[in-house]
């Protein structure tokens, strides 16, 4: 990957390349990205150390949103810290609040009724479309194109509509909780979920003409910021940064959970693991998504939502566990630690934008400076699920 300019040659020879390790020189500029630049969305900071228009070193600086959600925990009941966990990531909050009540019932040894259980695949894959859209308007916005978000939140808007009917919220969703979900889903809700999948499937071939295949779109996204299957395994990444470089591993398929092993579909891969690799994952996601919830609607079982005996106060024995989920971001990963009392001992939250973040200092090294915004809109970064 040769971008450099033949008039900033190192003394070797070298070009600055991710290969490369310059020396520092009088003539380099220290420039701060964020935290209020537009592409950080505000509570990013990236140290840059730049040579004319390229990159020789990036550093992230995190920490501008921190709210102790893993502290909290020790704070508060097994209930009364639920609702943090739409907060952790705020684009996908079911996925972390899955994980939570998940664990909690792994703990408990609770198992959770039929229906409730295709519930949660339902919406969960509702809310992953939504995180994608979200994710597609933000960072077309940051590469300059306006219209995109638009649509975008216009789609995410008929999500919102549904998904308020079982949780009465438009973004913090949290409707599951221990032995089950809240509330029940009616007609009304699948005849909506219907009409929306036959709408948004018939969205798809105006987002690929008016943005995927879009010459302006491709020069800003093809061949930058590449990322090996290697560097993914030394980083943890996972989710769409994994799977655009070539690593079929979903949580789905790899330690399927739920009613997950009796939906067909897809992990959407791409080999070449740069930006547009993990763009066109993320667009054949949210076809996937739409098959499963399709053909979970149609083998939906009557019966309750909620065990019998739900715990309102629940109170594991002593004990340990470890539960994962898929998120929009990868791997969501939950580690609680139970003394027997009605407070969680210690919660460990595995964020998956943590890991992913920690691959932009290599992958950033000898870039454009431009490529740098590309870049990080291409890792779906959600901060305050970094700040956790």
């Amino acid at each position: 990957m040769t971008l450099i300019r033949n008039d900033i040659l190192a003394e070797n020879g070298d070009f600055y390349t991710r290969n490369f390790q310059p020396t520092p020189r009088e003539d380099t500029l220290i420039l701060n990205m964020g935290p209020q630049h537009p592409s950080t969305h505000g509570v990013l900071r990236i140290i840059l150390e730049i040579d004319g228009e390229y990159i020789l070193r990036a550093e992230p600086v995190i920490g501008y949103v921190h709210r102790m959600h893993e502290k909290m925990a020790e704070r508060l009941n097994y209930m009364q810290y639920l609702p943090n966990m739409a907060r952790v990531d705020y684009l996908h909050p079911l996925a972390w609040n899955w994980a939570y009540v998940g664990a909690v019932e792994k703990l408990m040894g609770l198992d959770v009724p039929q229906r409730a259980e295709y519930i949660r695949v339902i919406t969960c894959e509702l809310n992953r479309i939504s995180s994608h859209l979200l994710w597609w308007g933000a960072f077309l916005l940051d590469l300059g194109a306006f219209t995109p978000i638009l649509y975008a939140f216009a789609d995410r808007e008929k999500i919102a509509d549904i998904l308020q009917k079982i949780t009465g919220s438009r973004l913090t969703f949290s409707c599951y909780t221990f032995g089950g979900v809240t509330t029940d889903i009616d007609e009304n809700f699948i005849a909506a979920t219907k009409d929306f999948i036959t709408y948004m499937r018939s969205r798809f071939p105006m987002y690929k003409n008016l943005v995927t295949d879009n010459l302006i779109l491709r020069k800003r996204v093809e061949g930058i910021g590449e990322i090996t299957p290697e560097e993914c395994r030394v980083y943890g990444a996972t989710g769409p940064i994994a799977r655009g470089s070539g690593i079929s591993y979903d949580i789905r398929k790899a330690e399927p959970y739920s009613i997950y092993e009796r939906i067909k579909f897809n992990i959407p891969v791409h080999e070449n693991g740069d930006v547009l690799s993990r763009y066109m994952v993320r667009m054949r996601e949210m076809e996937q998504s739409l098959s499963i919830i399709e053909q979970a609607i149609s083998q939906l079982p009557a019966g309750p939502v909620l065990i019998s005996k739900a715990p309102k106060k629940p109170k594991p024995e002593a004990g340990e566990v470890y539960f994962a989920v898929e998120g929009g971001r990868g791997k969501i990963g939950l580690h609680l630690v139970s003394d027997g009392s009605p407070k969680p001992y210690r919660i460990k939250l595995r964020s998956p934008s943590f890991s992913n973040l920690s691959l932009f200092p290599s992958i950033a090294h000898g870039t454009l400076l431009a490529d740098a915004v590309s870049i990080l809109g291409s890792l779906d970064l959600v901060i305050p699920e970094i700040d956790r």
